[in-house]
């Protein structure tokens, strides 16, 4: 089992994303048969009743996770909720999950992303350049 500091987490619902505000992460990678994560986001109690629905749907949800710094491109996973914890100003979520696209998958989704928008061209390669310097939140679509 490997653990790595969880620096940022979105929640990928439908045609949005939502910024979970960390107060501590961890993530950690069991390196089991199944190829299973586990990450935990100690978060704001104000997002209890919104993954508190979520798991009593037991739904299947995308997160964006970036492991250990800023710089790191994010990494996609669909977990579901398989713990939430209520403390007195905060929440602890435990997501289980898989791992969707590899880190390097990060170029091809933001490539993507743009010709969606439908830029081309000298266009096209500048705003990649742009971009892939940033590391913008994209969207996934859930295939």
């Amino acid at each position: 089992m490997k653990s790595f500091k969880l620096y940022s987490l979105d929640v990928v619902d439908e045609d949005r994303s939502i910024e979970v505000p960390l107060e501590d992460g961890l993530i950690l990678n069991k390196e089991d048969d199944r190829s299973t994560w586990l990450l935990e986001a100690y978060t704001d109690l104000s997002l209890y009743d919104y993954f508190k629905k979520i798991s009593e749907q037991d739904r299947d949800i995308i997160v964006e996770a970036v492991i250990t710094k800023k710089e790191n491109a994010p990494a996609y996973f669909q977990t579901k909720i398989c713990s939430l914890i209520k403390f007195e100003n905060n929440i602890s979520v435990l997501f289980e999950g898989h791992i969707r696209r590899n880190k390097s998958d990060y170029s091809e989704l933001l490539l993507e992303n743009l010709l969606q928008k439908g830029l081309e061209g000298s266009a096209l390669l500048s705003e990649f350049r742009d971009k892939i310097k940033s590391k913008p939140k994209l969207k996934v679509k859930n295939s």
